[in-house]
């Protein structure tokens, strides 16, 4: 046996060199690379891949995730720590106390359905919905 000093001492060659090079030039004419560790045959021909896997792709489409964000105020999830009793500090998010409600649109005529945090609901009711809706810059007219 003769190693190959450049791949390091655990890559040892079995067969001479004359069959090993007779036996890449068949397996480049059928198209596949042989790795000399396994014996794995792997293509190298993109056409082949292509023909074997039909995978539908769809790169435009992203599942829909509700942010935790309330549009009217802009308040979000604060990270913080949590504190043990040996004052031991490890990281958590306190979230925004967001609601579903629906919230009587007086320009509309109509109930309107929103997610809003309790102080966004508060602010509705002193200012009314269209002022506050106008000064976050969202059009009530799409829900």
């Amino acid at each position: 046996m003769t190693t190959m000093a450049t791949q390091g001492a655990w890559l040892r060659m079995t067969s001479s060199p004359k069959s090993v090079a007779k036996s890449t030039v068949t397996s480049k004419e059928l198209g596949f690379l042989t790795s000399q560790l396994s014996g794995v045959r792997i293509s190298h021909a993109p056409s082949d891949v292509i023909n074997r896997i039909s995978v539908p792709s769809f790169p435009g489409i992203q599942p829909i995730v509700a942010r935790r964000i309330c549009p009217f105020t802009g308040k979000k999830a604060n990270r913080a720590n949590k504190v043990s009793f040996s004052n031991h500090k490890t990281k958590k998010l306190q979230f925004v106390n967001l609601q579903y409600k629906r919230v009587w649109w007086e320009a509309g005529k109509r109930f309107v359905k929103l997610r809003l945090s309790t102080k966004a609901l508060k602010t509705i009711e002193k200012n009314g919905l269209d002022a506050v809706a106008k000064k976050a810059g969202i059009d009530l007219r799409k829900k």
